[in-house]
């Protein structure tokens, strides 16, 4: 056997149970998914499956809690993108600089990435039930004292968003800390020696040389905003209640948790299973779109 040949059997071998497991696991359950999709399968053994064509998908685009929830995901994900690069960044310079116990910082802000989104959300749940009240009872500051992050529908979603970037800040910031530990001190001195200050270095230098970093950590929290569940069942578990259209709606029932409450909670699987596959296209194009544009910016930067 040519060396050619048995290359390629050899790399076939390894391949192999990573292709079978990979078409096993995600490519027939998301086509089945979306034969699924057009029935009216509700998982109830021995009960007929019925074929309905679209009637899931346009019940489903007619349907106010999608719509509302489909609303809030966007702007849970577009908050908490801003915020948590925001916060990465910050603690990534300050982790590189020259103090003391800079490691310990380093390992004290990626510490709340390790902790579970449940475990997480019961944290916070106390710390805004119990905490802030009491913090705002002693400053005797009644505004905070009075603070509802989980009751007020207009106010949750921000309590969402810093439980959210509390735990996932410290992971983007690793990666923040990657790319400017790689930014050549050569042209940060020569800039110096220019008379460039802060900022100027940080808009001409620093954000050119990890414009790749804003890449990676941009769809990062981005498919991570749009795919949040756990944090929000033990947080909120979707409410509370707000009006939309004149309809009663989950305020933080975001996408992830709506599906599963759609086939899961009322047993309307194939319903379910159709909004998932219109999450699963619209997830697909907002983070291929995001990639585009931010390697579109590296180039002209």
């Amino acid at each position: 056997m040519k060396k050619e040949t048995k290359d390629k059997v050899v790399f076939a071998a390894f391949l192999a149970p990573a292709l079978f497991a990979f078409v096993m696991v995600v490519i027939i359950p998301f086509f089945m998914g979306l034969y699924y999709s057009m029935t009216d399968w509700t998982a109830v053994v021995g009960r007929q499956v019925n074929w309905v064509g679209l009637r899931n998908y346009q019940n489903m685009f007619n349907n106010v809690a999608f719509q509302y929830s489909f609303f809030r995901t966007f702007l849970f994900s577009f908050l908490s993108v801003i915020s948590i690069n925001l916060i990465a960044l910050m603690f990534a310079f300050l982790v590189t600089r020259e103090i003391r116990l800079r490691n310990l910082y380093r390992a004290g802000f990626f510490i709340p990435n390790l902790i579970g989104g449940l475990v997480l959300g019961y944290i916070w749940q106390f710390i805004f039930k119990e905490v802030v009240p009491a913090i705002g009872g002693r400053l005797g500051i009644s505004l905070i004292e009075n603070l509802l992050l989980l009751s007020d529908p207009n106010l949750t979603m921000f309590g969402l968003v810093m439980a959210f970037t509390w735990q996932y800040a410290g992971y983007i910031m690793m990666i923040y800390v990657a790319a400017l530990l790689n930014v050549p001190q050569e042209l940060l001195e020569a800039s110096e020696i220019d008379g460039a200050n802060f900022w100027q270095k940080f808009r001409n230098i620093t954000v050119p040389m990890i414009a790749q970093a804003f890449t990676i950590t941009s769809f990062l929290t981005l498919v991570n905003s749009f795919k949040q569940y756990d944090i929000i069942v033990a947080l909120t578990a979707g409410g509370p209640t707000a009006i939309f259209r004149g309809q009663v709606v989950d305020s933080t029932e975001l996408l992830a948790v709506h599906i599963y409450n759609v086939a899961f909670k009322y047993n309307r699987m194939a319903e379910g299973q159709a909004r998932a596959i219109v999450f699963f296209l619209m997830l697909s194009v907002v983070s291929i779109g995001q990639v585009y544009f931010n390697k579109k910016k590296e180039i002209e930067m």
